[in-house]
């Protein structure tokens, strides 16, 4: 169980700014019903910009594809790093969220001095971190680990429906939608499904089925 210092982790607003590289980082995958949560940490090159970057939620699929390739070429580094569903029922959503974004930024090969993360808040990082809200939108490094951990979890999702095409997860991306509880109540519950989301639940708890499908 992690500690509540770490569930509370809130914004911080720097006074100053400091000399070195800075990350962005960002996630994708809060709220679906399945599948793991994935972030991504970016630091890019000032000397190799990037245009159209974008909150990843704000372009098309394509856009983000070429995107994504463009990112990985000419970013100084970038990584990324996922919590499993099993540490999202653990730990739960929040927490294994920032579980990822800490996984992600060790794992870039140079490290930051500054890591600036979406939203309202933090990591237990070893560096200096500042939340901010809608990041996405107004930092470009921020933007680019968007569109990194969006693709990602897109595409594992896309995989996913190669073994199981019966829920649909091409398509919904493991949101719970119409079609998504449908084939939940129909087939039961994957492995890949989060048990501690109440949608879930809620259809494991249907006496329509009592059945859970195997991985």
């Amino acid at each position: 169980m992690r500690s509540k210092k770490f569930l509370k982790a809130e914004q911080a607003t720097l006074a100053w700014d400091v000399p070195g590289l800075v990350a962005g980082v960002d996630e994708a995958g809060r709220g679906p019903l399945a599948g793991p949560v994935v972030a991504a940490a970016v630091i890019l090159d000032e000397r190799s910009p990037i245009k159209g970057l974008a909150d990843s939620k704000q372009l098309t699929a394509a856009r983000r594809e070429r995107l994504y390739d463009e990112i990985r070429a000419k970013a100084l580094c970038c990584s990324v790093a996922l919590a499993s569903v099993e540490e999202i029922d653990q730990l739960n959503i929040l927490q294994a969220t920032m579980l990822a974004m800490r996984r992600a930024v060790q794992g870039l090969r140079l490290k930051p001095s500054k890591v600036l993360v979406d939203g309202n808040r933090l990591p237990p990082l070893d560096v200096l971190a500042e939340a901010i809200v809608s990041g996405d939108a107004l930092v470009p490094a921020i933007s680019a680990a968007s569109i990194l951990a969006k693709v990602t979890r897109d595409r594992l999702l896309c995989e996913l429906h190669l073994l199981h095409p019966e829920y649909g997860f091409d398509r919904h991306k493991g949101y719970g939608t119409a079609q998504h509880m449908q084939a939940l109540k129909k087939h039961g519950a994957l492995a890949v499904h989060r048990r501690s989301f109440a949608p879930v639940a809620r259809a494991l708890a249907d006496p329509a089925f009592d059945r859970d499908t195997a991985p």
